[in-house]
């Protein structure tokens, strides 16, 4: 089995119980959980922007367990399109020699 890396900075939505949440881009993060005397040592939490555009106040933040996200969601690599197959750039869709522009 090999590890799944997930980059905060490209996280654009966590799936939480009570569905997709949008998030601010580069405002995930994830670090020690401190609620008061509930948290137990050593446990993982996130927290977020959520993007509130009909608020003149800064956008909410959600903040809770790590192991209370289902899923996320990151934006892709600049240099690739969607369903596009990993290989060097110089190797990427060659134009057959009919379509060579002269």
């Amino acid at each position: 089995m090999s590890n799944v890396a997930i980059t905060p900075a490209r996280v654009v939505a966590a799936l939480l119980a009570d569905g997709w949440h949008q998030v601010v881009p580069g405002s995930f993060s994830v670090g020690p959980l401190i609620l008061g005397d509930e948290a137990g040592p050593g446990e993982l939490g996130f927290s977020f922007e959520e993007p509130d555009r009909g608020s003149p106040y800064r956008p909410p933040s959600v903040i809770g367990p790590l192991k209370s996200i289902q899923a996320v969601r990151e934006v892709g690599s600049p240099g690739r399109q969607a369903g596009e197959i990993d290989r060097p750039a110089s190797r990427q869709w060659p134009r057959p020699a009919t379509m060579a522009v002269a």
